[in-house]
């Protein structure tokens, strides 16, 4: 069995994005395309209707790209115990109340027991400082944490 992981709309936003003049930025498009060049297979990925919503905000043609590119992936569903997780992440003050759905797509994945929840957003979920406090409020509200991480973290093949 594969593992799952849910993507989070950074994903597709950089995977479809012109390239950037930033440097960190247009590296991070880049490992982006690879990983989904050659690694996506390895893995079952998900989105839910939260990713979707945030791909088709913006601009109408690179909205249309984000979606082709995620287009046909299962759509995890937002039940009570999405939003009882994704409120015990917010009360944890750990992501605030204006990134309501940084907590909305954590507990997505949680609820559905991703092994992953593969992501750019290193400011509120893939990030070192608050994981630990993350991971106790998915754990108060009954659920694991799934491994919080970028495309660069799921580039290599395990050697177990």
């Amino acid at each position: 069995m594969k593992p799952k992981v849910y993507l989070e709309t950074t994903i597709p936003s950089l995977l479809t994005a012109w390239p950037s003049r930033d440097l960190i930025i247009a590296a991070d498009q880049q490992v982006t395309r690879d990983w989904w060049r050659t690694r996506r297979r390895d893995f079952e990925l998900f989105v839910s209707q939260v990713v979707l919503d945030e791909a088709e905000e913006g601009d109408k043609t690179a909205a249309a790209a984000r979606l082709a590119e995620i287009r046909g992936l299962p759509i995890l569903e937002v039940n009570d115990d999405v939003e009882k997780v994704a409120r015990a992440v917010l009360d944890s003050g750990m992501i605030p109340p204006k990134a309501s759905n940084d907590a909305l797509h954590l507990a997505v994945a949680a609820v559905h027991r991703m092994h992953f929840l593969l992501t750019w957003n290193c400011r509120h979920l893939a990030n070192a400082a608050i994981s630990g406090q993350l991971a106790a409020a998915c754990r108060q509200a009954g659920f694991e944490m799934p491994v919080i991480c970028t495309p660069k973290e799921l580039m290599l093949k395990s050697v177990l």
